[in-house]
């Protein structure tokens, strides 16, 4: 009760001070308002009860000359009972009475935009402080350590199974016999080559074939090719392409061969056995940009052994009647080449010479094959031989030949 006397009794006497005026406009109006404010706060300042160092602070004088708010503080020290007024809130609290038309905002719309100014505090600027990451270390996760050795080593190898069949009627003006025939081939290579001076190649053939005849009363199924063979070089590079070279080769026949209505054997498994020896060099074919590829070995120092197990086969294959075995030297040469005409047609010859300068033996075996996609294939196969060392046939001399056309199932690895 005693607060709102006072604060009727504040009202009237600043009603009873102020003097009305008429402006002409709003600027005269703000103008005087804002000039009695200051009239009143410099009165107020030298009054005796009122020390001067109390308003030194310009955060006290700061409500002044902002735009006029209402403060709650100020009504709040002024309605209760031990609160105190200090001369600047007296004043606000004369013109929030007195000129209420002259408050522009409230300390909550002031709270909502920012917190309020505070007297008698220094705002200190805010440091800014940047966290940087620490440096992390990297995950490490156990690691299996492998050491691979390297491998010289390369293997391949081909092989087919093909097939032949042929009719003649009975009353073919050029006359024949119908016949079935079949062939298949094994080819297995093991490569070593270190990539410096040692090379060593080892290659097994192994080649079986037969045929019916109905001429024959005495043998329903005759081998038509048979050859099993093992060729190895060992090298010692001496340039680029050349190398010095030891060759071994051995070849013999798995089955017994006939001729149509005989009983007696021509050939059986190592009769005849041939192995022959060689020193010379290698010389490495990369032609037709690696189209036509291979080896050409040339050996000035050969050796040759050719064994019959069968003694009544000794004169047929050119050895001494009675004897198992012979002996010889002389030289030798071999080419064994690839060369791939294009992607489904590829030629693969081998010739090989070998002479004692007494006798000759040279073997030229080709094989073109015409694949018609990765596992169908025809083959054209021509063998022609000559050999001086065995008997002279009264037709072909010593020229023989072997020649077939297959299609059936082959395939690479």
């Amino acid at each position: 009760m005693l607060g709102l006397m006072l604060l009727m009794s504040n009202s009237g006497v600043y009603a009873r001070s102020r003097t009305p005026l008429r402006f002409q406009n709003a600027t005269g109006l703000l103008v005087q308002n804002y000039t009695d404010s200051l009239r009143n706060y410099r009165d107020s300042l030298y009054r005796e009860e009122v020390s001067a160092p109390a308003l030194c602070s310009n955060q006290d004088m700061a409500p002044l000359f902002l735009p006029l708010t209402f403060y709650k503080t100020v009504s709040h020290n002024a309605l209760v009972m031990d609160g105190s007024l200090s001369p600047l809130d007296e004043q606000l609290l004369g013109v929030y009475l007195g000129r209420p038309d002259m408050v522009r905002g409230t300390q909550s719309d002031l709270e909502k935009s920012g917190p309020a100014l505070v007297a008698n505090t220094v705002t200190e600027r805010p440091s800014i402080v940047v966290n940087q990451p620490l440096p992390q270390e990297p995950e490490t996760k156990p690691v299996d350590v492998v050491v691979l050795k390297p491998n010289f080593w390369k293997f391949s190898g081909d092989y087919y199974l093909q097939f032949l069949q042929s009719y003649v009627s009975s009353n073919w003006y050029k006359g024949g016999e119908s016949n079935y025939s079949m062939v298949g081939s094994l080819t297995l290579e093991a490569n070593y080559n270190n990539k410096q001076k040692v090379k060593w190649d080892n290659k097994l053939e192994m080649k079986l074939g037969f045929q019916t005849s109905k001429s024959d009363s005495l043998h329903k199924l005759k081998t038509s090719s048979d050859l099993l063979r093992y060729t190895g070089k060992l090298g010692l590079q001496a340039t680029k392409k050349w190398y010095y070279t030891f060759q071994l080769l051995a070849y013999s026949q798995f089955m017994r061969g006939y001729k149509s209505n005989q009983r007696g054997a021509l050939s059986d498994f190592m009769s005849p056995l041939n192995v022959n020896a060689s020193l010379g060099m290698d010389y490495t074919v990369e032609w037709l940009k690696k189209r036509l590829t291979g080896t050409i070995h040339l050996a000035p120092i050969a050796y040759n052994f050719k064994y019959v197990d069968r003694l009544a086969l000794s004169m047929r294959y050119g050895l001494d009647e009675g004897h198992h075995s012979l002996h010889d030297f002389g030289s030798q040469f071999t080419l064994d080449l690839k060369w791939k005409f294009t992607e489904n047609i590829l030629w693969q010859t081998r010739l090989y010479g070998y002479t004692s300068y007494e006798r000759a033996e040279v073997e030229w075996e080709n094989t073109f094959t015409f694949q018609f996609n990765k596992y169908i294939s025809t083959k054209l196969f021509v063998y022609p031989r000559f050999d001086d060392g065995t008997s002279r046939d009264v037709d072909h001399g010593y020229w023989q030949l072997n020649e077939f056309v297959s299609l059936g199932f082959s395939y690479s690895f």
